[in-house]
């Protein structure tokens, strides 16, 4: 029973589960139908919609088809009338071309007839030129013929007497310029000299070579030479200085290079003599006391001759120097007192042309520095005076000034040109120096011996102690130009050949003379 009721059971849970299988493959049949039928609806409408957007899509395309038509026929006609445009253009063009084509031919016809004209032309001027020079030739022999002179002859006369011409009027506007400037130059220049002159007066004061001592009776000589000659060795070794006894009565000479060590030498004999013991111990210890006085007298002049020009500041080694330059001379003219002059004409002509006259003054009184030292160095005394001047700190214009007033070196400031102009003006001046005879004679000799070297002079005479030379030329082959110009060049070869203080006055005389005489 249990069983046919679990049949039944079973049988009806089959049915069952059959049955709901099959309702529920009958739903989603009819799901899957309504889906199929709501797809095809879709389709139809999606059909539907693409037909709507192809429709529109081909009518924009045929109306955008139409635009771009209408554009591309707009462009193209613009182009066409551009085209045009250019066209006619190109004929205007075309047209001038040919006008300038018809001018240019027609020109080159013209320029072609002018051409030929010019070549006839051309070959009637070489004709003629053939016929010229011919002429000219004919006429230079005739001319040759005539004179006696060759072309070239004739050339060189032609040239010469041109060239006589050229010099004529170049001495001439030379000597109105020369003249010009000489006024002026001369009438300034000696209103400062003549300044600086009146302003200063220098003391002159000779050279004196060797140094004479005098001696109570002539038996001191032998005292002065003692036992064979030990006095008078001990006395030569002590100073320096040679010690000449001879035939002069009461006197003994001093003979030595050094100014400082004669004057030494000098002083300490003169003490000697008068103390009256003489003997080689008493004179070593005489000749240093002396030694040391003139030292401190050295050094007093230097420092009174720095007062005396109102310059101060100058190294004690420049002092000491300037004070042995009271010994020392040239051309009998004392070299400290020399320094002076031209240390007061310096700061004179400084002043009046409106220039540092402290400096110049400074410049004047160091100018002859190197002489304290020139006996013991080699050299000239302006490159030795400058080497001292910049060793003892002067400055670069002062050292300049010094190497430049003696032409040593070229100058290249006003003050060095001073300074020049103050040492000739100082050692010029009369009665200054005193030269050799044999110098003086040679000098004359010399300018006499340039003037005459020139063509054209006669005669020459050097007058005024060789300060002017005077100059006559023959006036047949000397013209007044020409005679300026030979006074230049005179000028210029005694500056190149001679050295001389001061300056040199060329005067040169051409004179015509016309004599006849009535019978």
């Amino acid at each position: 029973m249990d069983i046919v009721l679990i049949s039944v059971a079973v049988a009806g849970l089959v049915a069952g589960i059959v049955i709901g299988v099959l309702a529920a493959s009958r739903k989603e049949r009819q799901a899957a139908e309504a889906r199929l039928l709501e797809l095809e609806a879709k389709k139809k409408e999606a059909r539907s919609e693409a037909e709507r957007i192809l429709k529109e899509a081909r009518v924009s395309a045929q109306e955008e088809a139409l635009r771009l038509k209408k554009e591309a026929e707009d462009s193209v006609s613009q182009r066409k009338n551009e085209l045009h445009q250019q066209e006619m253009r190109l004929l205007k063009r075309e047209q001038k071309v040919d006008k300038k084509k018809e001018l240019i031919d027609h020109k080159e016809l013209e320029l072609l007839q002018r051409e030929k004209k010019l070549q006839k032309r051309a070959s009637r001027l070489d004709n003629r030129e053939k016929e010229i020079d011919s002429i000219i030739s004919q006429q230079h022999a005739m001319l040759e013929k005539i004179s006696g002179m060759s072309e070239s002859e004739a050339k060189e006369q032609l040239l010469k007497s041109f060239e006589d011409e050229v010099r004529q009027e170049a001495a001439t506007m030379l000597r109105k310029i020369e003249a010009e400037t000489r006024e002026k130059a001369d009438k300034k220049a000696k209103e400062i000299l003549s300044l600086a002159i009146t302003r200063y007066a220098g003391e002159f004061v000779a050279e004196r070579t060797v140094s004479v001592v005098p001696l109570p009776n002539d038996e001191m000589k032998g005292r002065i030479i003692g036992r064979e000659g030990r006095n008078i060795r001990a006395i030569e070794a002590a100073t320096g200085v040679d010690l000449i006894i001879d035939d002069t009565p009461e006197a003994v000479l001093l003979s030595g290079f050094n100014p400082v060590r004669r004057e030494v030498a000098r002083v300490a004999l003169e003490r000697l003599v008068l103390d009256g013991r003489i003997h080689p111990a008493r004179i070593e210890e005489v000749v240093q006391k002396v030694e040391k006085e003139i030292d401190s007298a050295i050094r007093e002049a230097g420092e009174q001759a720095t007062f005396d020009v109102g310059v101060y500041g100058i190294h004690p080694e420049l002092i000491k120097l300037l004070g042995k330059l009271k010994f020392r001379t040239s051309y009998s003219q004392n070299v400290l007192q020399h320094s002076l002059e031209v240390a007061f004409l310096c700061g004179v002509m400084a002043s009046e042309l409106g220039l540092d006259v402290k400096k110049a003054k400074r410049i004047g009184l160091l100018h002859d520095i190197g002489k304290a030292v020139d006996h013991e160095v080699e050299g000239s005394h302006a490159i030795i005076g400058a080497d001292l001047a910049k060793k003892y700190g002067e400055s670069r214009d002062i050292v300049h000034a010094i190497a430049a007033h003696h032409e040593d070196v070229k100058p290249e400031t006003v003050m060095a040109v001073l300074v020049q102009a103050a040492d000739a003006l100082s050692g010029a001046r009369p009665g200054a120096r005193r030269e050799m005879l044999e110098t003086y004679v040679k000098r004359l000799e010399d300018l006499e011996r340039i003037a005459t070297s020139f063509k054209g002079v006669q005669k020459s005479y050097a007058i005024q102690a060789g300060r002017e030379i005077r100059i006559v030329v023959n006036s047949d082959k000397v013209s007044d130009a020409e005679a300026s110009l030979i006074c230049r060049d005179i000028a210029r070869k005694i500056e190149s050949e001679l050295s001389y203080p001061g300056q040199i006055k060329i005067i040169v005389i051409r004179e015509t003379r016309a004599v006849e005489y009535a019978k």
